[in-house]
């Protein structure tokens, strides 16, 4: 099958895409085919025979008259017939003596009555005629070629069709928006309840806090909000039981540590030797703190923070300023101002991962962020390190694959985790520093 550019077939590019564009392209399409059959039915058989009989009418008048004239000649008798044409057929007639019927172009009109009044004449005149439906639009325009001039014959157009035609024509498309429109409009409040609860669930996945939505619509669109409304409520009890939990094991793991770290104070320095080995063993111990907060910021998340409007441009330049306090290089590229929906502490948190990882390897680093149009803004943080391998780069974003280069190894996995949280992506590309770039893309 040929596909389009778009990778779709070339029939699918005008089906609508949105669930009431293609609910209302199936009302439409059987109501445009049953009243076009309707109208054909209406078109082809009563309009046609119709049609047919009135214009024959008509021209078996004119041939009649024609036919007088012809048997009772002379003037007087000629007048008597036209008048008598007039006062019985509705037909004025008039003679231009010795005239020549031009040959005018034909114009077609609505409807079966010109093809039949011509063919209706031609069957029973069998001389030269001329139609005109333009020039009056209260009558037809007759001119038929006799031996002795043109006969101009002005027929009533309300003897040649009938106003049913219109009143029909009418009828079909008045009723047909009517039902088109009344469609729309049931349909258009069916679809608002799913189009609320996707955005329900969408701003639920990116961490905005919206409550429950009240159930509305069809029943199955009902029993669905009413599903979703119950998966919010177990998700906020597990992640509120989670966060006790974790409180109370970052509690206990953090209280030996404490006691470690005040009995190594108390130790008595005699001498070198000793005062090295309790920096060393103070060291081990602080970096145990920093590895169990580490493994419980990656277990409890940032999902009880609520996302709110937050200053992106302010964001990075705190992020940048305590990288610097950190002895790192770090220029920042920003606009003044950069207004989002975000968990401030959890997008904190993530990109100062990256700043971090990147000052453990380059010595400058460039933090970015511009607008993508009116829907994404775009965050990057760039080094002139030595970079990651390209098959290596997905790897590093699975949780402890990259400590050994002297961090936690769960840096980049809680970066990626925050960043998905908003609905948004962050990959990792070859930066114009030489080193490596991560980029995030977060929606506005």
């Amino acid at each position: 099958m040929r596909l389009s550019p778009r990778g779709l077939p070339p029939a699918k590019r005008f089906v609508p895409r949105s669930l009431l564009g293609r609910s209302l392209l199936i009302i439409l399409l059987p109501l445009v085919l049953s009243q076009g059959v309707a109208l054909w039915i209406f078109y082809g058989t009563h309009l046609d025979v119709v049609s047919r009989r009135l214009t024959g009418g008509v021209a078996g008048e004119i041939e009649y008259t024609i036919e007088l004239m012809r048997r009772f000649p002379g003037p007087e008798n000629r007048t008597w017939i036209l008048d008598t044409a007039h006062q019985l057929f509705d037909l004025e007639m008039g003679i231009e003596p010795d005239a020549i019927l031009p040959n005018e172009p034909r114009v077609n009109v609505l409807g079966p009555m010109d093809d039949d009044l011509e063919a209706a004449l031609a069957e029973k005149l069998r001389l030269p005629f001329s139609m005109d439906w333009v020039s009056d639009p209260q009558s037809v325009i007759v001119r038929v070629q006799l031996p002795n001039g043109v006969l101009d014959i002005q027929a009533p157009r309300k003897r040649l069709y009938t106003a049913t035609i219109y009143v029909f024509v009418l009828w079909l498309v008045g009723s047909s928006l009517l039902l088109f429109g009344i469609a729309a409009l049931f349909m258009r409040i069916q679809v608002r309840a799913i189009r609320r609860l996707s955005i329900a669930a969408e701003a639920f996945g990116m961490g905005r806090d919206t409550g429950p939505i009240k159930p509305e619509g069809a029943s199955e669109v009902r029993k669905a909000a009413g599903a979703f409304n119950r998966m919010q409520e177990r998700i906020r009890r597990f992640l509120a039981q989670r966060t006790e939990m974790l409180a109370g094991v970052s509690h206990d793991l953090r209280t030996p540590l404490t006691r470690l770290r005040l009995a190594l104070a108390m130790l008595p320095a005699n001498n070198e030797t000793m005062r090295q080995d309790i920096a060393e063993m103070t060291a081990d111990v602080n970096e145990m703190d920093r590895m169990i907060g580490g493994y419980l910021a990656f277990a409890r998340g940032e999902g009880l923070e609520q996302t709110e409007p937050v200053d992106l441009s302010a964001v990075l330049e705190e992020v940048a300023a305590g990288a610097r306090r950190a002895g790192a290089h770090v220029v920042v590229h920003v606009p003044e101002r950069l207004t989002l929906q975000l968990r401030a502490d959890a997008v904190r948190r993530a990109i100062t991962n990256l700043v971090d990882n990147a000052r453990r390897h380059a010595r400058n680093v460039t933090l970015a962020a511009t607008a993508l149009g009116a829907r994404n803004v775009q965050v990057t943080v760039d080094d002139d390190g030595p970079g990651i391998p390209p098959d290596r780069r997905e790897s590093v974003f699975r949780p402890f694959e990259s400590g050994a280069s002297g961090g936690t190894g769960l840096g980049l996995t809680i970066a990626r985790d925050i960043v998905r949280a908003h609905g948004g992506e962050i990959m990792l590309e070859d930066s114009p520093l030489g080193g490596l770039r991560a980029r995030i893309r977060l929606p506005v």
